[in-house]
């Protein structure tokens, strides 16, 4: 059906990819394609409608695609140009589909499954079982449509969430703004007893157990929440330097990232019985004991203060953004009577929760949906759904 091409020197064509999602698109005016172009285009391969790409290195996560375009991809990707009559459109509805996901996963090779690299000689021997083109064309038709209707529905919800998480900052920052308006602010060294960094020897990328010690990652504080298990296993040979262990109650925060968003957040450590250890990649922020941690996190987190936080940091976009432990100390936050803290922060934290808990529930409605939609791909593409009597998703709980 294909011939396997590798036609590279053409660095004026238009710039193509191979989407998980999406297929072949084009590279033009999207947000979501973090991998850079090389500065060398001639190295690219050009490809035409209705060649057949395979990125080599995720074949196994649906990176497969029939392209609807000409244009030139990553020369690291395998191109095959057609040489049969089928319907093209079916055909990316079939490789694509979870059954050749899976099929791609058995072909691929490699020592770790994040990085396997499909087998050239076996793909090229894959069975492709076709029905007629006129079905084809109507299995393709459907799931056209089907498709469409679902993935409306799907960007639906991802503009609730995003909605959902403007409003949480927005009525945290009104809140915070309102505090200062009546209370004033006050600067961090004014309320910190110490800023420390923590220790990061050579771990185990692996969950330490019940018994073992860890260190956290960046991650375990990164997100505003604080995530007890990410963390990596302090090796055996190696004893804890007890003067870094994580305690409830501990206020947490970013020191350094590539992304300012990142650096600077904090959380409140819950630990729920697990040996952890501070890394260096964070601070431990202890303040006066009668000053709530809870409530000094809530507001470090708000996008006033943030913004006042963004102009103490060190570093430029794409390098390593860091914020010094002398310049937390000079953070302003609202100068709320230490009486009030601890109700604030559980007003907040309780809204919080019902909003994430609005969040949750539009999420498991997304991953449905999205099984729902491979479930159909799947069930269309090999007869077992017959498209034809098949009722619309419109008229159809999903």
């Amino acid at each position: 059906m294909f011939d396997r091409i590798k036609d590279v020197g053409h660095p004026h064509e238009e710039l193509l990819s191979v989407y998980r999602d999406h297929g072949v698109v084009k590279r033009e005016g999207r947000d979501d394609n973090f991998n850079k172009a090389a500065p060398d285009r001639n190295i690219y391969q050009l490809i035409g409608p209705g060649w057949l790409v395979v990125n080599r290195m995720k074949a196994w996560q649906g990176s497969v695609g029939i392209s609807p375009y000409r244009g030139i991809v990553s020369g690291h990707y395998i191109c095959f140009r057609p040489n049969h009559h089928e319907e093209g459109r079916f055909l990316n509805w079939l490789l694509r589909s979870g059954i050749y996901a899976t099929e791609f996963a058995s072909l691929s090779r490699g020592v770790r499954p994040g990085q396997v690299e499909i087998d050239n000689d076996l793909l090229r021997v894959l069975p492709v079982k076709l029905p007629p083109v006129h079905e084809q064309r109507r299995i393709a038709d459907f799931l056209d449509a089907e498709t469409e209707h679902i993935d409306a529905l799907l960007d639906a919800r991802r503009r609730q969430l995003d909605s959902l998480k403007e409003l949480w900052v927005s009525r945290l920052a009104a809140r915070v703004e309102s505090l200062i308006a009546e209370h004033g602010i006050v600067r961090l060294r004014r309320v910190v007893r110490s800023v420390e960094q923590g220790w990061s020897p050579q771990c185990e990328d692996a969950p330490a157990g019940p018994d073992e010690w860890a260190v956290l990652k960046t991650s375990s504080v990164s997100s505003g929440v604080f995530r007890p298990m990410e963390h990596k296993r302090l090796p055996g040979t190696l004893r804890p330097d007890f003067r870094y262990q994580i305690l409830d109650g501990d206020l947490l925060m970013t020191r350094g990232s590539g992304s300012a968003e990142h650096v600077g957040v904090s959380t409140v450590a819950h630990t729920e019985g697990r040996n952890l250890l501070l890394s260096d990649l964070l601070y431990r922020v202890r303040t006066d004991r009668e000053w709530s941690p809870d409530f000094v996190a809530l507001m470090l987190r708000s996008r006033p203060v943030r913004g006042f936080m963004s102009l103490l940091m060190r570093g430029q976009s794409g390098q390593t953004i860091k914020l010094r432990s002398e310049d937390i100390k000079e953070i302003h936050i609202p100068s709320v009577p230490v009486g009030q803290q601890l109700q604030i922060a559980a007003d907040l934290t309780a809204e919080e929760r019902r909003i994430e808990a609005t969040r949750a529930a539009i999420e498991t409605s997304s991953a449905l949906l999205s099984e729902s939609r491979q479930a159909l791909i799947a069930a269309a593409v090999t007869g077992q759904l017959d498209v034809t009597t098949a009722r619309p998703a419109h008229d159809r709980e999903l």
